[in-house]
């Protein structure tokens, strides 16, 4: 009776019972990294002594901070890159492509365990892989040969009946999903698709759609592994790594959800979040200023072309400014090859490096008050570099449509042709640079340019803390918020003194300078705090300032893991009325701190407000020693003494 993700968890158990929410740990077969998450990533990796990484496959992708504007991402990547060849792991150079789409086309296999430094690795679910974003130091000690710790996951099913009509895609099923379930609909839980609607689905279509898992909160999405994968894997010209996986045929999920595609239609998800969804044909006529089509989301093939067809003798709308970023080099090359990209050039689009660009806030930025529609996968308030700009996520179809006209438009009744995936792609692996054989890599040289600084330390656990509150934030605060994107922040991402100055610079513009001030504190919260990225510099950056504690409603599911590796104390209100009570530099007082224990609580006292009040915390055995150490790596020096 087991469904597909029990299976493959089954099968990688190293620690646990598989009963859902209980602590497990699981092997992990491949990672990946990015050059935004990588750097610290590798540098822990050099801090543990690990001399090669203990993985069956471990790619360092750049994708993310490809703008050159000045040394310090230059000299990230030559890091990475020789880091890479010391330690055994596979090197992708600028320009090969964006690590999900590469990843899926290359390497990614069915059956296996993905663990990636960031929160839309679950792409690779879409071939059959479990894959799962994490914090650069968990994927760290997966290189290491660490197992990973998670809490079983619950598993909700969502069926799939029928087929999609023209002119609808799958970026429409998962907006359709995020409708019902929310942002944090998916916490603590993998989503898994069945039904008989899965059969039409190619694969990068699937991938779509677990990538934008990551929006629920969810752990991991995932489809089953059949023809459709088969024909994926044979375009890749890599079918013996075809496995044939699914549920029992009487598999239990612990809820499911049934969308039919073939009453599906075009969907937009409005500002500032990704389950803010409605049908495009309720927003249909509202004027545009930008399109930007590509991402992890929607960056293949299919998805491309589809575009190409669209915009084919036909130019972008003089108001609009239309930007395309392909997903990888081999359908970059693709394109260029079956003319679609002097189709698109035709028309008017401006053709970006395969990087992931505007989404992560690398350029592009719209005008001032704009309506940006983009294929991405979060529209989050700030993210695009315009405080002011009003993103939304359709998909490459509506997208497209949308540009000719200046207007948002529902693609269902355009006149273009739906493309047939090809048998073959044409491979090329020379942007790829292969590790050293073990015996020359000691003899290589890591280039560290000066901005890449040393990991700071924490300090173990204090038994009493007395601190002040340096900022009170609401729900769904994300860690674009904590630790912003962009082109002027990413290029800090191995300077944590230097980016711990951007910290909540859009809600609090004196955060950094209160934390100085007060030798830091902590972080009132409401509900999800932490979701979207999985980048850690939201919790090793409050953690250089001196953060010790954050109280929240509820926590998203990476950034609290973060918290925990880095010795942040993750703390929830038992009483939610509390949250209203609290305010900024209110001091705060917390007695043993370190005799916490699973199932516990804790009594703080607001030695301003003259109250007290209880919080509990969700925390395993591990995450208690890992906190009483100061954090993860303190705990495997102490270990290895």
């Amino acid at each position: 009776m087991p469904n597909l993700t029990q299976k493959i968890i089954h099968q990688h158990l190293k620690e646990g019972k598989e009963n859902a929410g209980e602590p497990i740990a699981i092997l992990i077969d491949q990672t990946l990294t990015q050059d935004a998450t990588g750097t610290m990533a590798y540098l822990q990796l050099e801090a543990m002594g690990v001399d090669q990484v203990q993985t069956e496959l471990s790619v360092s992708y750049v994708d993310h901070n490809t703008l050159q504007s000045g040394f310090e991402n230059a000299d990230d990547h030559k890091y990475l890159q020789t880091v890479a060849q010391k330690h055994g792991v596979l090197f992708s150079r600028p320009g090969n492509g964006i690590c999900h789409q590469v990843h899926l086309e290359r390497f990614a296999k069915p059956g296996k365990t993905l663990l990636g430094s960031d929160s839309h690795t679950p792409t690779a679910g879409g071939i059959g892989s479990l894959a799962i974003g994490a914090g650069g130091l968990d994927v760290a000690c997966a290189m290491a040969g660490m197992p990973f710790h998670l809490r079983m996951p619950k598993v909700i099913g969502v069926e799939l009946k029928n087929d999609l009509r023209k002119g609808v895609s799958s970026k429409d099923i998962i907006l359709k999903v995020l409708q019902q379930l929310t942002v944090k609909g998916g916490v603590g839980c993998v989503m898994e698709y069945f039904g008989d609607g899965v059969k039409h689905l190619s694969v990068p279509q699937r991938a779509t759609i677990t990538n934008m898992g990551a929006e629920l909160g969810a752990t991991s999405s995932i489809f089953p592994s059949d023809e459709q994968t088969l024909a994926f894997l044979k375009q890749q010209g890599r079918e013996q790594d075809f496995v044939e996986l699914h549920a029992d045929e009487d598999a239990r999920y612990d809820s499911v959800i049934t969308i039919d595609l073939a009453q599906l239609e075009p969907m937009i998800a409005l500002p500032h979040s990704p389950d803010h969804v409605c049908s495009v044909k309720e927003m249909e006529g509202m004027k545009i200023d930008q399109v930007c089509i590509g991402s992890c989301t929607n960056s293949s093939y299919h998805d491309l072309m589809s575009v190409a067809s669209l915009l084919k003798g036909k130019h972008v709308h003089p108001d609009v400014s239309l930007t395309i970023s392909p997903g990888s080099r081999g359908i970059f090359m693709e394109l260029s090859r079956n003319g679609a990209l002097a189709d698109l050039i035709a028309a008017g689009a401006r053709i970006l490096e395969c990087t992931c660009g505007p989404c992560i806030g690398m350029g592009q930025s719209p005008i001032s008050n704009a309506v940006s529609l983009r294929t991405f996968n979060r529209n989050f308030y700030g993210r695009s570099g315009t405080l002011t700009a009003k993103v939304c996520l359709v998909s490459p179809e509506t997208a497209a449509y949308s540009a000719i006209y200046g207007e948002l438009r529902s693609p269902l009744l355009a006149d273009y042709t739906v493309p047939e995936e090809l048998e073959k792609m044409p491979v090329d692996d020379s942007m790829f640079i292969l590790p050293k054989p073990a015996q020359e890599a000691k003899e290589v040289e890591v280039v560290r340019g000066p901005n890449i600084r040393p990991l700071p330390i924490n300090t173990p656990l204090a038994d009493t803390i007395d601190k002040k509150v340096m900022i009170k934030v609401g729900d769904n605060i994300t860690t674009d918020h904590i630790a912003p994107a962009g082109a002027k922040v990413l290029p800090y991402r191995s300077n944590i003194e230097k980016i711990s100055t951007f910290v909540f610079m859009n809600n609090k513009a004196d955060f950094y300078d209160c934390c100085k001030e007060n030798g830091g504190g902590f972080i009132i919260a409401g509900q999800n705090y932490g979701q979207g990225s999985s980048r850690e510099h939201a919790a090793l950056a409050p953690m250089y300032l001196g953060i010790k504690a954050v109280i929240a409603k509820s926590f998203a599911r990476i950034h609290k893991a973060n918290l925990i590796n880095f010795g942040i104390l993750p703390l929830t209100f038992a009483n939610e009325e509390d949250y209203e009570r609290i305010e900024e530099m209110d001091e705060l007082l917390i007695k043993d701190v370190c005799a916490i224990q699973p199932g516990g609580t804790l009594t703080i006292e607001d030695r301003s407000k003259q109250f007290t009040f209880t919080v509990t915390y969700d925390l395993s055995d591990l995450d208690i020693e890992t906190l009483r150490a100061g954090g993860t790596l303190n705990l495997i020096r102490q270990k290895q003494q």
